[in-house]
């Protein structure tokens, strides 16, 4: 399906990251010391009425991020790009580690947590000066930094979605690694390329409630599936 594609399009989810050690965004609730849900932290709400705990929050998911590194499967999706096998990833993790292995043009639909930004005057900077003593200040104009990510109560940046969508309905092959596909509107992705004609694959570990959509569906583990198709394509 590779090799007669004309344009591949890879859309990943949290799957992608736990295999790299990255717990993903619901289980790792578990691991919140204070036992909140992520919902409650990740808000809009907090950053504007708890901001002290959505900066302890934040400064966590920051540091854990740095203790990991992207995996096999992420690089072999890089080497994809370079040989013009893929043309474009949409993901919905935060990781930063498509861009970390070499990826080029990745669609973040959630944004990043490898930036910050001013939510007064949107000056933005590394999120490493996050962790810092005076890193939740604008150098600028001294409003509140904040990770460049999508919180709960925001929209997605509409140029990103309308560009992914742009990718779905052109892509001939569409190839879903590691989503369960349950959070909109980015699981309307498979179903608008589905529409537009594509072939759909996806490899995850369990099925998923559009797994009708895929010519195939392979429940196994993403980086040994990918190092395997690679082999295969010499």
């Amino acid at each position: 399906m590779l090799r007669r594609a004309h344009h591949v399009v890879v859309f990943t989810g949290a799957g992608m990251s736990t295999e790299s050690g990255l717990p993903d965004f619901r289980s790792a609730g578990g691991l919140w010391r204070q036992s909140r849900r992520f919902e409650e932290l990740a808000s809009v709400d907090a950053l504007r009425h708890q901001y002290d705990e959505f900066v302890e929050f934040y400064r966590w998911r920051i540091r854990m991020l740095q203790s990991f590194r992207p995996n096999a499967g992420h690089e072999i999706l890089a080497h994809w790009q370079r040989q013009g096998l893929v043309h474009r990833v949409v993901t919905q993790n935060v990781d930063g580690f498509h861009e970390q292995a070499g990826s080029k043009g990745i669609l973040s639909l959630h944004g990043t947590l490898r930036r910050v930004h001013c939510e007064a005057c949107e000056h933005g900077r590394s999120s490493d000066t996050f962790v810092e003593p005076e890193g939740t200040r604008c150098h600028t104009c001294g409003g509140k930094m904040r990770p460049s990510v999508v919180l709960f109560g925001e929209a997605l940046d509409s140029a990103t979605l309308q560009a992914s969508f742009q990718e779905a309905t052109s892509a001939d092959l569409l190839i879903v690694l590691g989503s369960s596909l349950v959070v909109s509107p980015a699981n309307l992705l498979p179903e608008a390329a589905a529409r537009a004609g594509a072939q759909l694959v996806i490899v995850n570990r369990e099925r998923t409630v559009l797994s009708h959509l895929f010519h195939v569906e392979l429940l196994a583990s993403i980086s040994p599936t990918l190092e395997a198709v690679d082999r295969e394509l010499g």
